[in-house]
């Protein structure tokens, strides 16, 4: 009787998430991060390459998309955090790695110790411009308070 009674509990107890409910994040995404944040007070802040301003508070992700020719691609995403859940304002292409067709091997936050102090975003990027290489460089990306994005690479 045991058994039974385990596995009919088995069979409606709640499901875990499925793969189905993220189908947002495509499967050529090798690398994402959140972190950051942004607040645009009252007079907004501007968007990226755009007259617009966004409001509101929110923060950033940073995401390795794979290609077919095994390098990646980088975007940088503004999300709006609000009453109704998160909601991207903006998805950018960073060029200055598309320039350069890198092998993204990872990407770190700044820190894992939560939410800053300041609004900006920092993360690292580790790529290979030849695949064959032993070693990866470190880019950085920065954005400070007034939502300028700086890449370059890092200067240890």
């Amino acid at each position: 009787m045991r058994p039974l009674l385990i596995s009919a509990l088995l069979l409606f107890a709640p499901l875990p998430l499925l793969a189905d409910e993220i189908g947002q994040v495509p499967a050529s995404a090798t690398f994402v991060i959140s972190g950051g944040f942004w607040d645009a007070g009252a007079d907004g802040l501007p968007l990226p390459g755009s007259d617009a301003k966004m409001s509101g508070k929110g923060y950033y992700k940073l995401i390795s998309i794979r290609q077919a020719d095994r390098s990646s691609k980088v975007f940088l995403q503004t999300v709006r955090s609000g009453d109704a859940g998160p909601e991207i304002i903006q998805s950018v292409e960073l060029e200055e790695f598309t320039a350069i067709k890198p092998y993204v091997t990872g990407i770190q936050p700044e820190g894992m110790d939560g939410v800053r102090a300041t609004p900006g975003f920092f993360a690292t990027v580790y790529l290979k411009t030849d695949p064959a290489s032993e070693r990866a460089e470190e880019w950085s990306v920065l954005i400070d308070d007034l939502g300028d994005i700086r890449v370059e690479r890092a200067s240890n």
